[in-house]
């Protein structure tokens, strides 16, 4: 059996959408046992100049799920950042998740070789889809969502390795 984009990209987002969607409820459950604000976990920063912890879910959404329908659509638009509370970031993630599941093998390994515009402000790139993908979507989701992860860490959250992991795709006996 061949490795496809599909297995690249959509297995790999799930997986770790599942363990961000864990490691949010565990933040939950932490700040409402010790008493910190959900609002101060909502608006928290690991350094000044760095976005906040809001910011850091909506951009897990538009490297993942965003991106395949930017990829299918031959052109990524730039985020579009909202105001969420705690409860709306984490329905944010539970949609990027469905949003993924939803997409087929045959749909995404269509997109590889699909030319492609990726927008960030005033510069516009060309590349395909799969290098978009693979090149771009996956390294800006991992580093947001360690970012989150970081974080509710940095917060104290009783949060690990294998939180952050999720479910390991593990192959069924024979």
């Amino acid at each position: 059996m061949a490795f496809t984009l599909y297995d690249a990209t959509v297995k790999t987002y799930l997986q770790i959408l599942g363990g961000a969607r864990g490691v949010l409820e565990k933040g939950r459950s932490f700040a409402e046992a010790s008493g910190l604000d959900l609002a101060e976990v909502v608006g928290a920063r690991l350094a000044p100049d760095m976005l906040p912890f809001s910011v850091q879910i909506i951009l897990i959404n538009v490297h993942s799920r965003q991106a395949l329908d930017g990829a299918q659509q031959g052109a990524s638009q730039g985020p579009q950042i909202h105001e969420y509370d705690y409860a709306g970031l984490q329905a944010l993630l539970a949609e990027a998740e469905a949003g993924v599941a939803a997409w087929t093998p045959e749909a995404v390994n269509a997109l590889v070789g699909k030319e492609m515009t990726v927008r960030m402000g005033q510069t516009q790139l060309s590349m395909t889809a799969d290098e978009y993908l693979l090149g771009f979507a996956l390294p800006n989701f991992y580093f947001h969502v360690t970012t989150a992860y970081d974080i509710l860490r940095n917060l104290g959250a009783p949060v690990g390795k294998r939180d952050f992991m999720g479910q390991l795709p593990l192959r069924q006996p024979a």
